[in-house]
């Protein structure tokens, strides 16, 4: 159907129309004119145009519109400011979609300042001319000039004077203060623990009796006791032997007077209270004339583990030495009777002697050193002299 292809409204304009596109044909249309009269929609362009409108298309009737309201008439003018870039540009300069991006090339847009004359962004304002009555550059720069607020930030609220403390060391001390006390009373009060929820105050203390409660049991058992010491009721001293009775001689000399010997003190050791085995890193011991108050004798015992809860005996290396001044001393003459032969006593039987026996313990696992005496009485004497000795 070829009644009007550019318009589906024709028939408001009076009749059927040719197929003729007059953008799309070289010449002229000749449309005849209806004659039939203008009506008064076509006044309205009356001041503007000498003739009819519309009376070429329409046959002199209009009902206001122009032509490109129903042709398709295509692009009237450039899209900007009527000219054209690529008519202008040059021919060996290609179009870049990038220029306006990336800041290398000719630019086509003028949004924001670009492309003009000045590039886009900050620019700073030019120095202001001196007041008049600045006598230096300092009087100058603090004139009443304008100012440009580039980094300032915007003013907000006024400090307090909490705040202001707050930032000061001694403000943030007694913060720290406060935070400590409000934490302590808060764990006093059982509301929170040491670390967090662990460690409240409760469970602190059950925590502080089980330790204590492991502790007591360790050392009860690791401690050592002191042991008792006794001494064999019917030979308290006995004879050396071996290399240590020869080390040291045996005799007993008028002039000048004194006397020498080696000797076993036989004590037996309690270590019924101790859990675990007793160790003695040493024992030292002293002999005293009970009579004369006077050292007649020294003792040695090196290292050694005794069971525990048994009752063992030990031997502790004694070396009896005196000096006297003559024979007539008492404490030599005492020590000579008690180890003089029995033949030379007409019942056989010698007399005895009275000593104290101190014994100084270093015991391992205890700080300290021990000390035990036990006094000894009638002991008989460990050797016995020829009877041919002076």
């Amino acid at each position: 159907m070829d009644y009007d292809r550019k318009s589906t409204v024709s028939s408001f304009y009076g009749g059927r129309r040719g197929s003729f596109d007059a953008l799309n044909h070289s010449q002229s249309p000749d449309y005849t004119p209806s004659g039939r009269p203008r009506d008064d929609a076509s006044s309205f362009y009356a001041d503007q145009q000498q003739r009819t409108s519309h009376d070429v298309l329409t046959g002199g009737q209009s009902a206001g519109y122009n032509a490109s309201s129903f042709f398709a008439a295509g692009r009237l003018e450039p899209l900007k400011g009527g000219r054209d870039e690529e008519e202008e540009a040059p021919e060996a300069q290609t179009w870049d979609v990038y220029a306006d991006f990336n800041n290398a090339g000719p630019r086509y847009s003028t949004a924001f300042g670009i492309g003009q004359h000045q590039e886009a962004g900050y620019h700073q304002l030019p120095p202001p001319p001196p007041p008049p009555g600045a006598k230096t550059d300092g009087d100058a720069d603090s004139a009443q000039t304008p100012v440009e607020l580039v980094t300032v930030p915007a003013l907000g609220p006024e400090w307090q004077l909490s705040e202001m403390k707050h930032m000061t060391k001694s403000g943030r001390r007694e913060m720290q203060s406060e935070k400590r006390q409000e934490k302590w009373k808060a764990w006093h009060r059982g509301e929170t623990g040491l670390c967090g929820k662990w460690f409240t105050k409760r469970f602190l203390a059950f925590f502080a009796f089980g330790v204590a409660a492991i502790i007591g049991t360790i050392l009860a058992i690791t401690i050592p006791r002191v042991p008792g010491l006794s001494f064999n009721s019917s030979t308290p001293l006995i004879a050396a032997t071996g290399s240590y009775n020869a080390s040291i001689p045996t005799e007993f000399s008028r002039s000048p007077a004194n006397f020498s010997f080696p000797a076993y003190a036989d004590i037996q050791v309690d270590t019924t209270s101790n859990i675990i085995p007793l160790t003695f890193n040493h024992i030292s011991a002293q002999v005293w004339d009970s009579a004369s108050n006077l050292q007649v004798g020294t003792g040695y015992f090196g290292s050694d583990t005794l069971p525990a809860g048994s009752l063992p005996i030990i031997q502790v290396p004694l070396n009896f030495s005196y000096v006297a001044s003559n024979d007539s001393d008492p404490t030599w003459n005492e020590w000579y009777n008690a180890c003089k032969n029995t033949g030379l006593y007409a019942n056989g039987s010698r007399p005895g002697v009275n000593f104290r026996l101190i014994l100084t313990m270093d015991i391992s696992g205890l700080p300290t050193t021990q000390s035990q005496s036990t006094q000894v009485d009638a002991a008989p004497c460990p050797i016995e002299l020829s009877i041919t000795a002076a």
